[in-house]
């Protein structure tokens, strides 16, 4: 893992797609498998206690970093409101997550969220001012219909499908958020106080629905929020490295990973639906890696 910037030091900005977009896949591949065990922990459990717990020992996990990185003034911040608003924002999309990965096949739920880097892409040219030229928008476009070419459309759109499509309007705030939180904090700070502040707001949920686990439960939570701190880490150096245009649409590569689940644990074969929609959802990110690629060279010479 990359180190951190110097505590106290304001973070520099820099332009590298290309580390950007293999950090981004890291991190979905994190992410995803995170979302695995969510899923194998099974339907019985409030979508806040997964939240609750996962965010809970993600928090634990940073802890030993921060205390490396310089301990207590690796945490000053001087935009707590930005990260309360990156907090709420992923509680919410999580949970929506989670309680969609509990009643929905793995694959359509990834399929879905994969809206999230349209929005994203769409936001920051509104409140980021990040230039998008048409060859990348045409990219995007290209990438949501392999997601529409994934789902059936004849398909009736059930509670749990329009709370993924929620979840996944959540979640594209907090790529923006993360995004502008990295052009002046650390990314300790901001992996922590998501966390730390995710795991206190889903804790006022805990009274009402809480359900102590067994032993054999406990290691697909722990072992979900090892994941999504790691997820986390990477997605966060993803988006302070590269425009947020550039790595988001990189999110579709998690239907990649939903097949490959599919595969191994259900022994379960993609329709040719999803088959031939991550094709053209991998086509259009690997053409964005290319731009970029060529535009950085140009601009160099």
């Amino acid at each position: 893992m990359p180190n951190p910037p110097t505590t106290g030091v304001k973070p520099a900005r820099r332009d590298n797609p290309g580390l950007g977009i293999m950090m981004m896949l890291a991190a979905i591949g994190f992410l995803t498998t995170m979302n695995l065990f969510i899923k194998l922990i099974g339907p019985e459990y409030h979508p806040m206690q997964v939240t609750f717990l996962r965010n809970f020992v993600a928090a634990m996990v940073i802890v030993p970093f921060i205390l490396r990185a310089g301990g207590i003034s690796v945490l000053r911040t001087h935009r707590p409101w930005g990260h309360a608003a990156r907090a709420l924002g992923g509680i919410l999309g999580n949970a929506c997550y989670f309680y969609a990965f509990a009643r929905l096949p793995m694959a359509d739920v990834l399929v879905i969220s994969q809206a999230v880097p349209l929005f994203a892409t769409a936001l920051a040219v509104l409140f980021l001012n990040e230039r998008v030229g048409w060859r990348r928008w045409t990219a995007i476009l290209v990438g949501f219909l392999g997601v529409a070419v994934s789902v059936d459309p004849t398909g009736a759109m059930g509670t749990a499908s329009l709370v993924t499509v929620l979840a996944t309007l959540f979640w594209a705030s907090t790529i923006l958020l993360m995004r502008s939180l990295g052009s002046t904090e650390n990314p300790y700070t901001i992996v922590f106080y998501y966390m730390g502040a995710g795991t206190v707001l889903a804790a006022l949920f805990m009274p009402w629905v809480w359900i102590t686990p067994p032993i054999e439960a406990l290691k697909f939570f722990v072992a979900a929020g090892l994941l999504g701190a790691l997820g986390q880490f990477f997605m966060t150096y993803a988006l302070k490295v590269a425009e947020a245009s550039v790595v988001s649409p990189f999110n579709y590569t998690a239907i990649i990973w939903g097949i490959v689940f599919d595969l191994a644990i259900w022994h379960a074969w993609p329709t040719w639906p999803t088959f031939w929609g991550a094709i053209i959802i991998s086509a259009a990110g690997l053409y964005l890696f290319r731009r970029e690629a060529g535009l950085k060279h140009r601009a160099k010479n």
